[in-house]
């Protein structure tokens, strides 16, 4: 099963797009704090989320930058090179 469920908050407002055979799409990124451990800086990992067709819609609708989402689906890794050439996943 591959499952992800994530609680954090939008670093930014949704973008939302319609791809060419017409289905909506919309992303955004979320920030989720780690526990902190005594003596150490607070870390936060960020990921990179795609939501489709209707509930792409909602979270065009609904979502602004700083607001909390709990976010649960599937996990994807892309694989892609950036503008140098280097191997990159999203």
């Amino acid at each position: 099963m591959n499952k992800l469920t994530i609680i954090g908050n939008l670093t930014n407002d949704p973008e939302m797009r319609t791809t060419q055979d017409g289905k909506s799409v919309c992303n955004f990124s979320v920030a989720v704090n780690r526990r902190k451990k005594p003596g150490k800086e607070q870390e936060t990992d960020y990921f990179r989320i795609s939501a489709w067709n209707g509930t792409a819609e909602s979270c065009a609708k609904y979502l602004t930058k700083g607001r909390k989402v709990c976010v649960i689906g599937s996990v994807s890794v892309h694989p892609y090179k950036d503008k140098n050439g280097d191997p990159r996943a999203s």
